[in-house]
């Protein structure tokens, strides 16, 4: 076989391969031009699953917008002061040109090495160094600045429902409230009481069904383990509904819940679904904001234009959807997999069907949203999905819908459902736009509800209520010590210098503006 055909046939090969994988015939991907960036290249960002973004980039400089292959990247990692590392890695291909890289420690490394490779070849400004010690989820070394830790983090100067939440305070009173809130609601209703004091976590339960515990003292020790937090004296509400219904000109109780309402003023936190799904990335989850974004489904023009629902039956207009999509199947797929709230109307709404993967959701181009018993927690991973949400106007929201704006990251629907017919009519009708709106929430999704974001939201919650307080928070009676789990197999060596971060005291602060101006 000539020099020549043998170039022609090594061609059409790659013409086939890119055919096959929607890439472009002729954008062969530059090593050099590829870009690498993220969080997971820095040794100073602790996560229980670190996480890092590749963009694939041709030759000409342009950024591809189609997978080029799931396995089109390889990516390494290495110790020097180790010959085997204890580190699950995950390429995630997420469709458009670009993938999403995870890996989960279980073990602390020194100048950990990240090797990205384009058969073979390195990419970008591969190896990446993380110099120093390379700290895992469970190595309990908090960074002894809370300033340090926010800017090597890159949290935001403010979040907004933060801001909103507090402006009802004008001071706290541990003092206080340690005797009237378990008054008020420890009978009826369940809490912890939580107090962090030298960055230890101590709490004591009201109530009957405290099992939802978990989910913060998981947090707060996976929080107290990278940074040290300023003393703290909190209630946490371990039920669905806010509590404080007070008006804003009566006496509050300042109460943080995982959900808020227009008609309540309670300090809402990340919703527990959320974070455990941050904490368990690449643990016991299987549905998280990284996961999701390699399981988004067809491409857009071959998903099934119809709108798309799947839950229980917690909510009338559940029941209403239900109703609908049997009226109209050409437009709506909605159905019960579980009967709890109506159980008596079952014969009316059912049959059940059986549950269906939350990937396999992403079939469809709509994505209805409609409350449960409070917000529906599932909306993050719709948003980060490739398909456009049709959203319920609610009095719920969770910690982010501050910053969600209808008809730029969703299709917004009424509380009644009664232009959900028109809405998806309108979808079809403007596909274009409906296909932005959907890329649009996507994007949100990836920039504000990844686990660094969901971090510096809790960080900043306590930061900010720790300066309203004008008692000490103290370690009350009752209260227990929640220690951190311990890792017999692969303990680690904290190298950090611990001081106390003076930013975080208001006299502090004032000494400080004092010597600066002078």
């Amino acid at each position: 076989m000539s020099v020549r055909l043998l170039l022609l046939l090594v061609f059409s090969l790659e013409v086939f391969r890119c055919e096959l994988s929607g890439e472009k015939v002729g954008s062969v991907i530059s090593a050099a031009k590829t870009l690498v960036w993220g969080p997971g290249l820095e040794a100073d960002i602790v996560l229980p699953a670190r996480f890092f973004y590749i963009q694939a980039v041709d030759s000409s400089g342009k950024n591809l917008t189609s997978s080029p292959g799931e396995k089109t990247f390889e990516v390494k990692m290495v110790s020097p002061t180790e010959q085997f590392t204890r580190i699950w890695i995950q390429v995630l291909d997420r469709r458009d040109g670009s993938f999403l890289v995870r890996y989960r420690m279980y073990a602390t490394y020194t100048d950990l090495r990240i090797h990205v490779l384009l058969k073979a070849q390195h990419v970008a400004k591969s190896p990446y160094i993380l110099q120093g010690r390379v700290y895992h989820e469970g190595c309990d070394c908090p960074q002894p600045s809370g300033s340090v830790w926010e800017k090597n983090m890159r949290c935001p100067e403010s979040f907004a429902q933060i801001s909103r939440d507090l402006s009802l305070y004008a001071s706290v009173d541990p003092d206080l409230n340690a005797q009237e809130i378990p008054k008020r609601f420890g009978q009826r209703q369940s809490l912890c009481h939580y107090t962090i004091k030298e960055n230890k976590v101590y709490v004591k339960t009201f109530g009957e069904h405290v099992g939802f515990r978990i989910f913060m003292d998981a947090i707060l020790l996976s929080l107290t383990r990278k940074v040290r937090l300023p003393d703290v004296e909190f209630f946490v509400n371990l039920g669905d509904w806010p509590l404080e219904k007070r008006k804003p000109t009566d006496k509050l109780h300042p109460i943080f819940s995982w959900c808020g309402s227009n008609n309540t003023r309670d300090i809402v936190m990340p919703t527990y679904d959320l974070t455990e799904s941050v904490l368990e990335s690449m643990g016991r989850v299987s549905l998280d904001m990284m996961s999701v974004q390699a399981n988004t489904g067809p491409p857009w023009p071959e998903k099934n234009a119809t709108a798309f629902w799947r839950g229980r039956d917690s909510r009338q207009e559940r029941l209403q959807l239900v109703k609908l999509s049997r009226a109209r199947p050409d437009f709506i797929d909605a159905a019960f997999t579980n009967f709890f709230f109506f159980k008596h109307d079952e014969s009316l709404y059912g049959p059940l069907v059986k549950h269906v993967s939350f990937f396999d959701f992403f079939k469809y181009k709509y994505q209805i949203n409609i409350d449960g018993t409070v917000a529906a927690y599932r909306l993050p991973y719709l948003l980060a999905g490739d398909s456009v949400v049709l959203k319920q106007d609610s009095s719920y929201y969770e910690h982010f819908y501050n910053e969600l704006r209808p008809w730029e990251h969703y299709i917004p629907i009424k509380a009644n459902l009664g232009d959900l017919l028109e809405k998806i009519k309108w979808a079809r009708d403007h596909d274009d736009e409906a296909r932005k709106i959907a890329l649009s929430g996507q994007q949100f999704a990836r920039s504000h509800l990844m686990g660094d974001r969901i971090f510096c939201y809790y960080y900043t919650l306590f930061k900010e209520y720790s300066r309203l307080q004008i008692t000490e928070p103290k370690v009350r009676e009752g209260m227990e010590f929640v220690e951190q789990p311990k890792d017999d197999l692969f303990p680690c060596s904290c190298d950090r210098t611990v001081v106390r971060d003076l930013s975080t005291f208001p006299l502090y602060q004032g000494c400080l503006e004092q010597v600066l101006n002078g």
